[in-house]
């Protein structure tokens, strides 16, 4: 695989930092959902809290293969369906720690990964995924009543990587149509509204 040649050691560790405290911040939330919560409802309409979760769970399990130089083909449905099982928990914290290992091997991020799009740079990849995970720790919050607040590095950082397109990920399926902010609305707030969240 060829890597991109553009990475600077500045780049490399903000954005291995920023993964580490997105992960930290879904993870505080999943440990954080009571029994009696799995089946509640999420701002992502069609997904329950255990649904949102075994997304995410199955996303960094999707990691280290990606990494490794396979292709979403090659990967196929190994990880399709749900993936929690009797240990939502554990099945997140592991999931959360390969892929945390993964990405913070030696020239993991200098390498291309061949996403479903074409081929991406690693660290492109990587901030994808640290925006995922903001956004997504918002919505697991939203659903089970704990702090919607992220800090201001990791509201900086994603607000920097999905400005450029997000007001596209409406037509993909994936986000609902964009709803009006509220009135004085910070940069955290304009995205989510963009994304179709109400803040």
């Amino acid at each position: 695989m060829t890597g991109d040649k553009n990475l600077t050691d500045s780049r490399r560790r903000t954005v291995l930092a920023r993964h580490g405290e997105a992960l930290d911040l879904f993870t505080d939330r999943v440990h954080a959902i009571r029994p009696d919560q799995w089946d509640e409802p999420t701002p992502c309409t069609e997904w329950t809290v255990r649904d949102l979760v075994n997304h995410l769970a199955v996303e960094q399990m999707w990691v280290p293969p990606m990494l490794a130089g396979s292709t979403v083909g090659e990967v196929g449905d190994a990880f399709d369906g749900d993936r929690l099982g009797k240990d939502p928990l554990g099945v997140w914290d592991r999931s959360a720690a390969t892929a945390r290992e993964a990405f913070a091997a030696h020239g993991a991020l200098d390498r291309t990964v061949q996403l479903s799009y074409g081929s991406t740079p690693a660290h492109a990849y990587c901030a994808q995924m640290i925006a995922d995970l903001v956004i997504h720790a918002w919505d697991l919050s939203r659903a089970i009543g704990a702090d919607e607040h992220p800090s201001k590095d990791l509201v900086d950082f994603t607000v920097h990587e999905m400005e450029p397109y997000a007001d596209d990920l409406s037509g993909s399926g994936l986000f609902a149509e964009p709803v009006p902010p509220p009135r004085g609305a910070d940069s955290w707030q304009k995205l989510l509204a963009r994304l179709g969240r109400q803040p």
